[in-house]
């Protein structure tokens, strides 16, 4: 499916409001704005160590890129490890859809008036931004996303959830594409595949979880074809309509997969050891939840440290051979 943005179609998502108060005060002390601007090391320190201890993935993964490309993956993940948590873990609905508007207008005072930044995320983002000329629109998008979710917690269709994952989940590798000096189409469309894959795979993970918060992205479309009720899924009455529901979902989850992890042999050795790791860590989601007999209600299927290990461990040899072997360029 094409990446281009959704925004100007009809969207229930309230337009950022101009007098929103950019120190966030309604947010968690980690992410509220500092009263004097930082320097550039300290905002890159910051969204450094925002990324190397919120996340132990993401900082096995960005350890395998080349140094030079870190600091921008280091904000790009700030950027959005904030929006996240502005819309997640505040008290209500209301104020994270307040915290979420003036994160949006920060981020487009990124854009028109990057000196009058002053949360570390931005003073870092900015020089990103403009090395690498990353689109307004990915970022954007990306909110966009955590603003619908504050107010549309149930999903109708595995159509719908793959609009969803377009805002939520593809502007982030568009934008390692990006940032890694790809910008051919065809490239990020095999990106598209891979983030959504990888989306569906965590919201499948995660249905136990994601009901505590008042949500469900299992989709309802898939729930009538296979006879499952949202009482079902709230009581965790596991039985054969649930888990035929299930091999379903992870079926499709996989094939995206497959059909993304193309992408891993036409772009650079570097590059590729990093998105194997991820594609190779769809896969053991998945394959946790088969493991588990498709049974998600009865808890989180995990990947063992064995397996993680092993993932490692791979993604390691294919950065030694992206050292020792010729570096494939990038293309246009």
């Amino acid at each position: 499916m094409s990446g281009t943005s959704l925004l100007n179609e009809a969207t229930p998502v309230p337009p950022p409001q101009p007098e929103t108060d950019d120190r966030l005060l309604e947010a968690p002390a980690l992410y509220r704005t500092p009263e004097a601007r930082p320097t550039l090391d300290e905002a890159r320190a910051w969204c450094h160590r925002l990324a190397t201890t919120h996340y132990e993935n993401f900082h096995v993964a960005t350890v395998l890129l080349p140094r030079a490309l870190r600091p921008h993956f280091d904000s790009i993940y700030a950027f959005c490890r904030t929006s996240d948590d502005l819309g997640d873990e505040v008290a209500d609905p209301a104020t994270a859809t307040r915290l979420l508007c003036a994160w949006t207008a920060m981020l487009q005072q990124c854009y028109s008036a990057p000196e009058l930044s002053r949360h570390p995320v931005f003073v870092a983002l900015r020089p990103s931004i403009a090395q690498c000329d990353l689109p307004f629109l990915l970022f954007n998008d990306l909110i966009q996303a955590f603003l619908e979710d504050q107010h549309h917690t149930h999903h109708a269709s595995l159509a719908a959830l793959e609009r969803y994952s377009r805002y939520s989940a593809n502007p982030v590798g568009r934008l390692v594409l990006l940032v890694a000096g790809y910008r051919g189409e065809d490239l990020m469309q095999l990106s598209d595949e891979i983030c959504t894959g990888l989306q569906l795979a965590n919201f499948y993970q995660d249905v136990v979880e994601d009901r505590a918060r008042g949500r469900r992205y299992i989709p309802a479309d898939a729930m009538q074809r296979f006879g499952v009720s949202d009482e079902q899924l709230i009581a965790r009455r596991f039985d054969a309509n649930v888990r035929a529901m299930m091999e379903f979902l992870v079926a499709d989850a996989r094939a995206r997969l497959v059909r993304g992890g193309r992408l891993v042999g036409l772009v650079d050795r570097e590059l590729a050891a990093t998105l194997g790791l991820f594609v190779a860590g769809g896969h053991a989601i998945l394959d946790a939840i088969v493991r588990q007999g498709y049974d998600t209600l009865r808890g989180r299927p995990v990947v063992s440290k064995l397996a993680k290990l092993r993932l490692l461990g791979g993604a390691v040899v294919g950065r030694l051979a992206a050292l020792l072997l010729p570096r494939r360029e990038p293309s246009a």
